[in-house]
């Protein structure tokens, strides 16, 4: 028997940063999302989540990305761990670091 997914949860940011996305890319995005899901925990925890950290200006400690290296998308997410929520804050093609601070914004609004 499988371990049971994580809940998906993808805020509206998120939402739109997919639909800017062409279908096979969103294909791809959502079938590595889903993976995840499955263990979306840092990967010291044994998951498959890279933790990031504050850098260059992003507050971006306890966030975690997912690489999709061969379509040069990254997903940064936060984990909801009481309700068991994987929340995916952006989705968008690597360009330096221009998704982190996208996401380091997106955090400091919700502030």
């Amino acid at each position: 028997m499988s371990e049971p997914h994580w809940k998906i949860i993808l805020s509206d940011e998120a939402k739109e940063d997919m639909r800017s996305l062409d279908g096979s890319q969103r294909v791809e995005v959502f079938r590595s999302i889903k993976k995840v899901s499955q263990n979306p925990l840092p990967y010291n925890e044994g998951g498959y989540g890279k933790p990031l950290g504050n850098k260059k200006g992003s507050e971006l400690a306890g966030c975690l990305k997912i690489k999709l290296r061969r379509l040069g998308i990254r997903i940064v997410y936060i984990l909801h761990r009481t309700e068991c929520g994987m929340e995916i804050i952006v989705v968008g093609v690597r360009s330096g670091s221009k998704v982190y601070d996208i996401a380091s914004e997106r955090l400091k609004k919700r502030k």
